[in-house]
């Protein structure tokens, strides 16, 4: 077994959105269990999201809506970019 830890970089609007992706995926619907099938997944899946739950004291704020929309709205490529809308958000490269 490798135990070699990973580092994954996200800007905190990339860790904020995922988390609340998640959230949404894993509790509050089952779109998340209709995908991933296999039982080994979810190990990394509840890592990830118990290390955002750790970091991101947002979740926890009175204006969560308000500002999960402002983080997407900075994550969202503009109307005129030719980019591709996966590619690294403006500032973090």
């Amino acid at each position: 077994m490798d135990d070699e830890t990973v580092i994954i970089r996200l800007t905190r609007d990339q860790a904020f959105v995922l988390s609340d992706w998640l959230y949404r995926g894993m509790f509050v619907s089952d779109d998340l269990a209709e995908i991933v099938h296999d039982p080994a997944v979810w190990s990394p899946i509840h890592a990830i999201s118990g290390a955002l739950d750790k970091t991101l004291t947002e979740i926890f704020m009175g204006d969560y809506d308000t500002r999960l929309e402002a983080a997407k709205s900075r994550l969202r490529p503009e109307p005129d970019d030719d980019s591709e809308a996966w590619t690294e958000p403006k500032g973090t490269g």
